[in-house]
C-alpha cells in the first residue's frame, strides 16, 4: 500500500516520503495512530508540494553520502594506546573509538553504527575497518601503536 508519511518514523522514513509498505503495517500502525495517508489521487494533490520537496531532499542527502563515502577513500586513522607486556591494549577498540577518532583526526563525522569491525581491536598493528554510508562501503585503515609508559 502507498502511504505519505505525516511524521517521521524511525527505520520506515521522515515526514512527506512517499512509501510503499505492506498492507499490514498500513492498516494494523500507520493509519491509526495518523502516522500516514493513503496516497489516493486526491491526497497526492493537496500533498504535491510536500512530496517533490521531499523527493529534492532525498536526492541532495544520496548526493552528500556520496561525498562522504568519497571523501573516506584512502583515510588512515592512528590511535595510540597502552600495552601489556604481551603486546595486547588494555582496552579493545570498538566502533565507538573509530567513528570519534573519524572525526577527530579527518574532520568527518559518522555513526558508529556505520563502522563494521570483524571483531574488536586488541593488539597492535595495523587493520582495515568497513564504513558503509548510504549504499557505498570504503575500507579505512586503522594503525594501533603502543605508548610507552615511563
Amino acid at each position: 500500500m502507498e502511504v505519505i508519511l505525516l511524521q517521521d518514523i524511525p527505520g520506515i522514513g521522515k515526514k512527506d516520503d512517499l512509501l510503499l509498505v505492506g498492507d499490514g503495517y498500513a492498516l494494523n500502525n500507520l493509519l491509526p495512530h495518523r502516522k500516514a495517508l493513503v496516497a489516493t489521487p486526491t491526497v497526492r494533490r493537496r500533498y504535491a508540494e510536500q512530496i517533490r520537496r521531499r523527493a529534492e531532499e532525498k536526492q541532495r542527502e544520496k548526493e552528500m553520502q556520496v561525498a562522504q563515502a568519497s571523501a573516506l577513500s584512502g583515510k588512515k586513522l592512528l590511535f595510540e594506546r597502552k600495552v601489556t607486556k604481551t603486546g595486547k591494549l588494555y582496552a579493545a577498540i570498538a566502533e565507538k573509538h573509530i567513528a570519534d577518532a573519524m572525526k577527530a583526526q579527518q574532520g568527518i563525522v559518522i555513526e558508529p553504527s556505520a563502522v563494521t569491525i570483524p571483531e574488536p581491536i586488541k593488539a597492535v598493528g595495523s587493520f582495515s575497518v568497513t564504513v558503509r554510508i548510504g549504499e557505498r562501503a570504503e575500507q579505512v585503515a586503522v594503525t594501533v601503536a603502543a605508548v610507552k609508559v615511563a
